[in-house]
């Protein structure tokens, strides 16, 4: 299960990033708990990191850097007008989604009984 697991979280991750920035901007590892805080346990740093340059690239946040106590400074992420866009696009469709999915998956429920 963990395989498949992590092939469908690759395609849902965005997402679910993007969401946890609708409620404050946070910097990468703070975006790291709340994803294990949600039950995400198996997400590392590196996807997670990989995955903010990707939507820092594509312009979906605002990027500021922040003095750290320990360290360079950090990038905090905060979720701009083109991800909040971005966001209701990734909802619409992962409500689709699930509808057509538990649709089939009633349907052969039904038909085993």
């Amino acid at each position: 299960m963990a395989s498949q697991l992590t092939e469908m979280l690759k395609g849902t991750l965005e997402g679910i990033v993007l969401t946890i920035l609708t409620e404050r901007p946070a910097y990468g590892y703070e975006i790291t708990a709340r994803l294990r805080d949600e039950g995400f346990v198996d997400v590392v740093e590196g996807t997670v990191y990989a995955l903010l340059v990707r939507i820092e690239q594509r312009g979906f946040v605002d990027v500021k850097k922040v003095p750290s106590e320990k360290g360079p400074p950090r990038k905090v992420y905060s979720l701009n007008r083109n991800g909040r866009t971005q966001l209701g696009e990734f909802w619409k469709t992962w409500t689709f989604l699930s509808e057509r999915i538990e649709h089939l998956h009633q349907k052969t429920y039904d038909e085993g009984k």
